[in-house]
């Protein structure tokens, strides 16, 4: 028996014993493909984010600009009147020119507030950097002291990070699971930027996965797959 089967055991062993054998079964299998899809994921992670770290910086600031630039141009973003949008950290496309930009062209601007009990994301209204404080992670997110919350009825376009995209529109995050709790209950318009090495061929989903309803790269706007 595999470690991961032993584990999986362990956890059916916790089960009520009156359970019926056709339960603990199917608890056994069920157990055993989160356990397997998560292993995929956490490979596919590691895959990605070692590409994106061999990237010279003069490289990757040049498919930032050109992924900006499309997404400039798409329609999402020219109706929009709010952003919502993360401040970028290390290998992810920088988002402050994104910022500056809807600044520039009177949108308002929406950032994300990490609640790691909860695993929750709040977003609140950035009229200026000056309005950021450094949180867990090290990550750059709004002070509730410095502004105020957005409902996330108010955002027209949600700009949605990851690690690992398909062409079906499915992602692959750093693991938390935040957007994906977020985007289930919001009917905004999504996007996610990345640079064509953040592609795979397909990203082991599972039920409470969201999709984001384009995805661009530094070649353009990436074709849909149909294929559930």
């Amino acid at each position: 028996m595999t470690r991961g089967r032993e584990r999986l055991k362990m956890m059916a062993d916790l089960l009520p014993h009156f359970e019926p054998p056709q339960v603990i079964c199917g608890f056994l299998s069920i157990m055993e493909d989160r356990f397997l899809m998560n292993i995929a994921k956490k490979q596919y992670r590691e895959h990605i984010l070692d590409a994106l770290k061999k990237l010279d910086a003069q490289t990757f600031e040049n498919k930032c600009t050109r992924i900006r630039k499309f997404l400039f141009s798409e329609e999402e973003w020219l109706t929009a009147k709010t952003v919502a949008v993360t401040l970028s950290v290390g290998r992810e496309i920088e988002t402050r020119p994104i910022i500056k930009r809807a600044w520039a062209q009177g949108k308002q601007v929406a950032v994300p507030k990490c609640n790691p009990k909860t695993k929750q994301l709040t977003f609140y209204r950035l009229d200026s950097f000056d309005q950021l404080e450094k949180s867990f992670y090290g990550l750059m997110e709004p002070n509730p002291d410095k502004t105020c919350p957005l409902e996330s009825s108010e955002l027209d376009l949600i700009i949605v990070p990851g690690v690992a995209f398909d062409p079906r529109g499915y992602r692959i995050g750093y693991g938390g699971g935040y957007y994906d709790r977020f985007l289930s209950g919001n009917h905004g318009k999504t996007v996610s930027l990345l640079l064509n090495c953040q592609m795979i061929e397909r990203v082991p989903e599972e039920s409470f996965d969201q999709r984001v309803t384009k995805l661009i790269t530094e070649r353009g706007v990436v074709p849909f797959s149909i294929d559930e």
